[in-house]
């Protein structure tokens, strides 16, 4: 049987053209990806039939590890668990 610990996500590890690393919570994620969905003119059918910018957003997050909003720019995320000492 799995251990439970593979299904916890503490964060993510953000992925973005041009810009360093960033580690962010699923709040500022989703933020960040509301952000890309309503700037963005087009989206994968699957993401494009939920109605509402934030039902957008949350399944890109569950559904996807990246996003190209445009052919020059991308945002890939994974998650992690942060090691406590």
């Amino acid at each position: 049987m799995a251990d439970s610990i593979m299904y916890q996500e503490d964060g993510y590890v953000v992925l973005e053209n041009d810009k360093p690393e960033e580690l962010m919570s699923k709040t500022e994620l989703l933020e960040k990806l509301k952000k890309l969905v309503s700037d963005s003119t087009e989206l994968p059918r699957d993401v494009a039939q939920h109605n509402t910018i934030e039902a957008k957003a949350e399944y890109l997050l569950d559904n996807y590890c990246e996003f190209y909003p445009d052919e020059n720019s991308y945002l890939q995320w994974y998650v992690v668990r942060w090691e406590k000492k």
